[in-house]
């Protein structure tokens, strides 16, 4: 029987690529989204993850089509920019319940299936912002720096049960959340959109380009795989050099 892993934030992007990479290897995926797209990889699932119905309908929905669970992959999220003062209180809530809640609730419900896996693993795709700052971003690092103290966590308390959990921990990667992030980076810093990427996204990184989602699926494949078993409690990087500053 085929090892089955959820995969959330799954219509585009980095989960899009993740869940394609595990459909490949031969794995059971449940594709979890807000809009889950029709022709996306896995069994595609609707679930709004800022709810704990929807965290525990998404656990559930495979535990019924697959008959078991051996990996979780929260990856769904969104970004908001904007200063302090003005930062939307709404959006705060929203990005620490998708981004942080969320991956916590899974991992609640989904233990006893991890645990029975006698393998079970959980991946979540954090950010460097789990492990670094940046301006305008009050939400988005709270939630990311927070995940990180919850697979430290989760990781100390599997390594009894058989339950590992790991972080990949990227830069910037050529997503439509990056990509649209730009005219807001714009506004913020008060300079043209063209000069965003180079003098802010990737300004930190010693290496200048972005990466690719199927490149942040190929960690992920790694943490899921043998060469990842005595990998837990900690991120795998992926920042071009971004924190060795």
């Amino acid at each position: 029987m085929a090892e089955a892993a959820l995969v959330t934030g799954a219509a585009s992007g980095i989960g899009r690529a993740i869940a394609e990479r595990l459909v490949a290897d031969g794995w059971d995926v449940l594709a979890v989204d807000i809009a889950p797209a029709e022709d996306g990889p896995g069994d595609p699932l609707v679930a709004d993850l800022t709810t704990r119905e929807g965290n525990r309908g998404a656990v559930d929905a495979a535990l019924a089509r697959f008959g078991r669970l051996d990996a979780v992959i929260p990856n769904a999220g969104f970004q908001h920019v904007s200063p302090v003062e003005s930062f939307d209180e709404d959006r705060w809530d929203a990005l620490l319940a998708l981004l942080l809640t969320s991956p916590f609730l899974l991992s609640r419900y989904a233990w006893p299936a991890l645990r029975d896996s006698g393998n079970g693993r959980i991946v979540v795709v954090a950010s460097v912002h789990g492990l670094v700052a940046s301006p305008f971003k009050a939400g988005y690092v709270s939630a990311k720096h927070g995940v990180m103290g919850l697979v430290k966590t989760l990781a100390l308390e599997g390594a009894a049960v058989g339950i590992r959990a790991s972080a990949v921990c990227p830069g910037y990667v050529r997503t439509p959340l990056v990509e649209e992030q730009i005219a807001d980076q714009a506004r913020a810093h008060g300079m043209p959109e063209e000069r965003v990427l180079e003098d802010v996204l990737l300004a930190p990184q010693a290496l200048k380009r972005m990466l690719e989602p199927a490149e942040v699926a190929d960690a992920v494949a790694y943490l899921l795989g043998p060469g990842g078993v005595l990998h837990t409690g900690a991120p795998l990087v992926l920042d071009g050099g971004w924190t060795a500053r």
